[in-house]
Parts: structure tokens; C-alpha cells; sequence
């Protein structure tokens, strides 16, 4: 069968139907011309991915503003909450055990700041008749006094030491809220009343401070070069500006001490600072820094920066690294050489007066072991 002619209207020539099919088909029309409106429209989307990379990255820096935002707000209203912990998590703010507990000689002593607000401390005495050095015993910044206690008796123990303990306001039974100027004032306070006690060898009161503790204790020696005769410092930090760079890790390109190198536009609103690098060359007096090298919360080299700033203005300065030690565990897993490493120490800058009986003198065996020495003057054979 021949396909069915089909006359074109417009030229009268027939065509064929060229499907094969036999039926007829219409001829395709060519595609209308585009309009500009359609290249313009074709054209604005080939335009937009590099709009939309725009549009993500602005996104992207709306969201990490706002985590910035978070943080400040956070550091601004949470500040003292994070520096500062009377209360340890599940644990009532009273002390959990006294001296009695352990048998300590003590008396609960109370003292006013000089902004009125009322202190607790225990001053724990080794024994009537002996007039060993006083350590003046500042603690970290978490629970209480009494969670020290322990490590108080063996410091006893060994050292044939007394220790006043000091209840940092807000702490314990302490009235009032902590703060550095506050707490700062607490311990001039506590070391007021030890140079005026009669019962005591003033000459040999010695400050001891861990963490926190030794921000605030370098403060004290600093401002009484003359009532202090040694200072003890362990795993300190330079500052908490340092620290809340590395507990907050995105601000840490805002916030930072002295040492630190980003633009620091936080610091001004960090209310408790303890820039304890930018202070530790003015305390005079002689310095043993321990340090446990296996600390997870301060940064074992915060206190080989300490160190070191410390002995360009002050060469009685000593450096000592525990290996195994951590933040709070220094002196048990440093053993007996921790203990002997402060003696060392207290016979070198805080010798013993010859004025105690035979019941006070040191049982402490100085069997002269290597990693009893303390490092020398230039800083060489620490770790």
C-alpha cells in the first residue's frame, strides 16, 4: 500500500508520510526563538552558585558568631561558677571530716578581711614544743579545706610542720562570695594574723599554694616580701586567661595572657584573671616549683614558663618534675621523693632553728638517692 499523499497548504507540493506507519503525521514546527526575558533568566541561574558559596559562608559565620556570642555570654555570666567551685558535684558545701578525725592538733580560727567579711581557717599545730616552719597552705579552687586534710597529716608527718589552712570566702564556712580581689584579701588576712601569733617561728612561715592556690599565693609573697621566708607553688597556671583558652577552645584566639599571641579581645571581661606569669618576677622570695609532668587539667609547660620567668629576676628559684604525677595526685605518686624534695628545699631557704626537743626532730632519712637533688641554679636536668 503507498503512503497517502499529503499536500503541504502553503507551497501545494505533496509530501510523504515518512513513519512507516501509513498513517499521516504533521509536520514538527521549529522551536520559537527565546526571548531576552528567558536568556536573562537562563543567564541569572548559571549566575547564583557562586551566590549560593557566598550565602553558605555567611551562614557559616552567622553560626560561629553565634557560638561566640554563647561563650561570652557564658564567660561574662558563668565566670566565677567555672573558676570557682566551693561545692564539689553531689557533695554538701559542709566539711566532710575535721582534724579531730584524724587526730590533729587544731583550733578553728576566725578572721575578718579588710572588707568585713568573716573567714573559718584550722590552724593545725605538730606539737606544743616544737617551733617548726608554718606553712600557710592555700587549696585548688574545688570543695573545701577538709578534702585536704590527708594530705596535711602527712605533710605533718614528714615535714614536723604546722599548717594553717585557710577557708577562701564563699568556701566552707566562710562567709561572703569568692572573687580574686576578695580572695586576695582573705590571704593577707590569714598571713596577718600568723606573723602576729607569739606561738610560732615567724621567721619560718613558708606559702604553699596548688593551682589555684599558687596563683594566690604568689600574689601574697609578691605583696609581703618580708613575711614570707619560701614559697612552694604546684601545677599552677600562668593565668586564667590561659585556661579558659584551653577549657574553651573556640575563644582561644580571643582570650589569653601574656603569652598568648591572637588579638585577646575577651580579656576585659574576665573578672578573676590571676596573671600569675605577668606577676611571678616580683616575688623575692625563694620558689620551688613542682610540677607532675602527666597533669591532664594545667598544661605541665604553664609551669616551666613560670619557672622560667621567675629565674631571670630570681636565681633561689628550683624547678622539680614529678613524671606519673597529675593535677591533684603529685605528691602520693610522687612518693617520698616529693617529700624529701621540699625538705631539701625548707633546709636550704627555711632552716630549722635549734630550738626544738628530741621529740620533734626529722625522721626523715636523707639516704641521698639522685632524684632527690634539686635543680641547680640554671634551670639544666629538668623535664
Amino acid at each position: 500500500m503507498m503512503p497517502e499523499k499529503i499536500v503541504d497548504a502553503t507551497s501545494g507540493k505533496p509530501h510523504h508520510d515518512e513513519s512507516g506507519s501509513g498513517n499521516a503525521s504533521c509536520p514538527q514546527s521549529p522551536s520559537p526563538p527565546r526571548s531576552p526575558l528567558a536568556r536573562r533568566s537562563a543567564s541569572h541561574r548559571r549566575a547564583t552558585a557562586p551566590e549560593e558559596m557566598v550565602g553558605w559562608l555567611k551562614a557559616l559565620a552567622y553560626g560561629a558568631g553565634g557560638m561566640a556570642a554563647v561563650g561570652l555570654g557564658a564567660l561574662v555570666a558563668l565566670q566565677e561558677r567555672l573558676v570557682y567551685v566551693p561545692v564539689l558535684p553531689g557533695l554538701a558545701r559542709a566539711y566532710p571530716i575535721t582534724p579531730e578525725r584524724l587526730r590533729l592538733v587544731h583550733e578553728d580560727v576566725w578572721l575578718r578581711a579588710v572588707d568585713g567579711v568573716r573567714l573559718h581557717s584550722w590552724f593545725i599545730r605538730h606539737s606544743p614544743t616544737c617551733r617548726g616552719p608554718t606553712f600557710l597552705f592555700f587549696q585548688e579552687n574545688a570543695g573545701n579545706i577538709a578534702h585536704r586534710l590527708e594530705f596535711v597529716q602527712l605533710m605533718m608527718q614528714w615535714l614536723q610542720c604546722n599548717v594553717f589552712m585557710l577557708s577562701y570566702r564563699g568556701y566552707g564556712e566562710s562567709d561572703g562570695y569568692p572573687s580574686q580581689k576578695g580572695i586576695t584579701d582573705d590571704a593577707q588576712a590569714a598571713l596577718d594574723h600568723l606573723i602576729q601569733r607569739k606561738d610560732i617561728d615567724t621567721s619560718r612561715i613558708v606559702v604553699f599554694g596548688r593551682s589555684l592556690g599558687g596563683a594566690v599565693g604568689a600574689v601574697l609573697a609578691k605583696n609581703n616580701p618580708d613575711k614570707a621566708s619560701a614559697v612552694i607553688l604546684e601545677n599552677t597556671f600562668t593565668s586564667i586567661l590561659d585556661m579558659a583558652g584551653i577549657m574553651l577552645p573556640f575563644l582561644q584566639w580571643f582570650i589569653g595572657g601574656s603569652s598568648s599571641k591572637g588579638p585577646k579581645l575577651l580579656n576585659c571581661v574576665v573578672r578573676s584573671p590571676w596573671s600569675t606569669l605577668d606577676i611571678i618576677a616580683e616575688v623575692k622570695q625563694p620558689i620551688l616549683f613542682i610540677s607532675g609532668l602527666q597533669d591532664e587539667l594545667v598544661p605541665p609547660s604553664h609551669m616551666r614558663l613560670l619557672y622560667d620567668k621567675a629565674f631571670e629576676h630570681n636565681r633561689n628559684c628550683r624547678f622539680i618534675g614529678f613524671p606519673s604525677g597529675m593535677h591533684m595526685d603529685t605528691w602520693i605518686s610522687g612518693g617520698d621523693r616529693y617529700w624529701r624534695t621540699i625538705q631539701l628545699f625548707l633546709d636550704q631557704y627555711a632552716p630549722e632553728v635549734p630550738s626544738c626537743d628530741a621529740s620533734c626532730k626529722s625522721e626523715i632519712a636523707d639516704d641521698g638517692e639522685e632524684g632527690d637533688i634539686l635543680l641547680p641554679s640554671n634551670g639544666e636536668g629538668g623535664g
